[in-house]
């Protein structure tokens, strides 16, 4: 049948005139992709140099061009930067403060339209797709972005006389290794990243698009994943984990998952450093309104929004910690945001939700741990900052915090922290609820070696002002039917000592029987300069509740000599039947060599 269909001359000349058509096009198209292959690549070189102000140069090792499929693959592709023009910059005032270089094995573009971008200078792209590539990121402060000079023209108007448009629409990067160098410090902080992934959708580069501020490098939207990242800090003594990282410029919303800071065992750790322990676990951590242009160019956190979720944070205070002369002001919040953080940050408000607390303290005398926590934190703060011109127009961090403490007393406090005096002043005012006095023993026994037996906490209410070296205020504190047991090293009771604090020394009920007008508290609690903040905080209102229980100075300081004479005498009965027990040892030795003698 099909030689039928060509035995007629007509026939055979159609199908010699496709063919010939069909044979021309290939040629066409085989000539077309050798000649515009080079002067593709050389268009991509010659664009990167204008748009860049010759800042950064394109290597490509070889090009493909498909003009029916309408596809380029470029293969060995490296951008880098041009040292000399840097350098030129950086005395020019013009250097950027971010550094970018990137090596790729092969990247793919796919639904190009070739034509358009040959006669009508416009580049319109359906995807393009790089895998695995190499990243590298340097921060260099060049310049305050308040006082740098600048190109002020769009990237549009760079690239206009050669192109009209880009169009893209999605771009994609898959399994990125990302190297981060900051030369801010006195050594190069590098950190890599792995396994990230990168998706950018609708980026468009044209007249009207060149100052639209919702767009994200000219993109709709950028959407960055990473996963399992994990460092070390530099002395090894902790170990950072982030499950997986979200963030989407569209939104303006970043999200880290699995966030853990994990130090070593506290043996090992104290062993190694005098500073105190710190543990951290975050279930979710989500920043709104992250303005993340802003922070990649210039290191400058700003979040509209920070909210926290489920977890815990633990400070373990180190035992072989600093000397007594050495000043923990660097404890303090204020402190810490006016000096820890070197780059510029703020956070308007931060919300804690579902998260515990435990503070944790070596009493050397004994050598037992004593152990503050507080469950079910729920918490806002709000200015949170080291901008110095939002400090200016408020200079006030407020701290709003719910709690349970020892898991059992509802707990509320409030603290105000002054961000721009030199006495680092701060406040705080409280109120804890109803609760058995002997959930409070964790805390009291190893550190104060008292034991509650008995008790129950009506209230206790604080109001304190405090600068970095004193702290004045008035402490309320109500309860019922107080008794206490006294301890020796080994937790074993001092009944003499125990027997006077509960008949002299305590007051068992605030207000006492028969009374209506309940003993409060002023107090006047000058730091040591060793003490860091939570101690500070914690033997301030301890110094209150003191002498709400009737322990005044006079009462504490003849408690403290019948405690001393009470462990003299012990000492002297320890050393009377050590003696006896030697003297009768002696005795037995010397009877047994007796009869030894004797029965030779």
């Amino acid at each position: 049948m099909a030689f039928k269909l060509l035995q007629h001359r007509w026939q055979k000349i159609s199908l010699i005139v496709v063919l010939g058509l069909l044979v021309l096009t290939l040629i066409v198209a085989l000539f077309a992709n050798s000649y515009f292959a080079p002067k593709l690549a050389d268009k991509i070189k010659n664009q990167v140099l204008k748009s860049s102000d010759s800042l950064y140069r394109i290597d490509i090792g070889n090009t493909e061009l498909h003009i029916l499929k309408g596809q380029a693959t470029l293969y060995d592709i490296k951008l880098s930067v041009d040292t000399a023009v840097y350098n030129l910059k950086k005395k020019q005032g013009t250097a950027p403060n971010n550094l970018y270089e990137l090596q790729v094995k092969r990247l793919v573009v796919s639904h190009m339209q070739l034509l358009t971008l040959y006669f009508k200078k416009k580049l319109n792209i359906g995807r393009i797709t790089l895998n695995a590539p190499d990243v590298e990121v340097s921060y260099h402060p060049n310049q305050e972005p308040d006082t740098a000079k600048k190109d002020k023209r769009t990237l549009w108007q760079k690239i206009s006389k050669s192109l009209e448009l880009i169009n893209v629409g999605e771009i994609y990067l898959n399994d990125v290794k990302l190297k981060y160098k900051d030369y801010t410090g006195p050594k190069v902080a590098v950190s890599e990243l792995k396994k990230l992934n990168l998706k950018a959708t609708g980026l468009l580069i044209d007249s009207a698009t060149q100052k639209d501020t919702s767009r994200f490098l000219f993109c709709k939207d950028v959407t960055t994943e990473l996963y399992n990242y994990t460092s070390k800090s530099a002395d090894g003594l902790y170990t950072f984990k982030v499950k997986s990282v979200k963030l989407s410029t569209q939104t303006a919303r970043l999200r880290l998952a699995g966030v853990t800071l994990t130090p070593l065992p506290h043996e090992t750790f104290f062993r190694k450093s005098t500073d105190d322990l710190f543990a951290l676990k975050l279930d979710t951590i989500v920043l709104n309104g992250f303005d993340y242009m802003n922070y990649q160019k210039n290191q400058d956190l700003s979040v509209s929004k920070m909210t926290a979720s489920k977890g815990f944070f633990e400070i373990y205070s180190n035992p072989n910690g600093p000397l007594k002369t050495t000043d923990r002001l660097v404890t303090f919040p204020n402190w810490a945001l006016r000096n820890m953080v070197k780059a510029k940050f703020n956070v308007d408000t931060l919300d804690v939700k579902k998260f515990n607390f435990t503070y944790k303290e070596v009493n050397k005398g004994p050598m037992k741990t004593g152990m503050i926590f507080f469950s079910n934190i729920n918490a806002r703060f709000l200015n949170l900052t080291n901008k110095k011109e939002l400090v200016q127009k408020n200079n006030i961090c407020t701290a709003d915090v719910t709690s349970y403490f020892m898991g059992k007393g509802k707990f509320n406090v409030s603290f105000n922290f002054n961000l721009s005096d030199a006495a680092y002043s701060y406040s705080y005012k409280g109120h804890l609820g109803p609760m058995d006095i002997a959930e409070v023993n964790p805390a009291l026994m190893p550190l104060s070696l008292v034991k509650g037996t008995s008790g129950r906490v009506k209230s206790l209410d604080f109001n304190v002002h405090s600068t970095k070296k004193t702290s004045t205020g008035t402490v309320s504190f109500l309860y019922n039917n107080l008794k206490v047991d006294v301890l020796r090293k080994d937790y074993t009771k001092k009944t003499i000592i125990t027997t006077l604090a509960n008949t002299f020394i305590l007051k068992h009920d605030n207000p006492d029987d028969g009374s209506n007008t309940p003993r409060l508290a002023k107090v006047a609690f000058i730091r040591p300069a060793n003490f860091p903040f939570f101690k500070t905080v914690w033997q301030t209102i301890l110094s209150g509740i003191k002498p709400c229980a009737g322990v005044g100075k006079a009462e504490e300081e003849k408690f403290k000599k019948q405690s001393a004479d009470e462990a003299k005498k012990d000492q002297e009965d320890l050393l009377k039947d050590a003696k006896k027990k030697k003297e009768a040892e002696d005795k037995k030795f010397k009877e047994a060599l007796k009869k030894k003698k004797e029965g030779k």
